[in-house]
């Protein structure tokens, strides 16, 4: 009776074995072998220096981190390229004297996909996100920091959701 129950556990493990079965928590459908990101300049009517290198390093490292891609300087059997188009803040709500009571941080970019294996899947779309903060308060030090991680987050979650996942 022991050995029946080795034998079992046996079959179905080897049963497992040639059954495969793909789960995803992040909803990507599709994994290339190696993905490339070209620099995003920032060609937006304000200039936020360092903008365009911290954008391009966030998707590269979304990417890595969420598939099993291999980052190549060329040749990427998928490329990601484009520009900052927008880096804009505007005052969101008044108070009663008239005066802003929130700011809105927004950065948009345009994203140009290139699906070397699929052509109907390239794409060009611009992307957007805002961050909202006190007017009182001024955009440095942890609130910018705080409101790029945040921004910079969805842009390339948005991205790579676009682009890798069947959404």
């Amino acid at each position: 009776m022991n050995n029946f129950k080795y034998i079992v556990v046996l079959v179905i493990c080897l049963a497992s074995y040639g059954c495969k079965v793909n789960y995803s928590f992040t909803g990507i459908t599709e994994t290339p072998e190696t993905f490339q990101v070209n620099f995003f300049q920032n060609t937006a009517d304000i200039i936020e220096p360092g903008l365009d290198q911290l954008f391009t390093i966030t998707l590269q490292d979304l990417i890595t981190n969420q598939t099993s891609a291999n980052l190549v300087n060329t040749g990427g059997e998928v490329i990601y390229e484009g520009e900052i188009t927008e880096y804009r803040i505007a005052p969101m709500t008044a108070t009663a004297e008239n005066t802003a009571a929130q700011n809105r941080l927004t950065i948009s970019v345009n994203v140009r996909y290139i699906n070397t294996k699929d052509e109907e899947k390239d794409f060009e779309k611009r992307f957007s996100f805002f961050y909202d903060y006190g007017a009182s308060e001024q955009l440095s030090g942890s609130i910018k920091d705080t409101a790029f991680d945040e921004i910079l987050e969805r842009l390339t979650q948005d991205i790579l959701n676009a682009s890798l996942a069947d959404w």
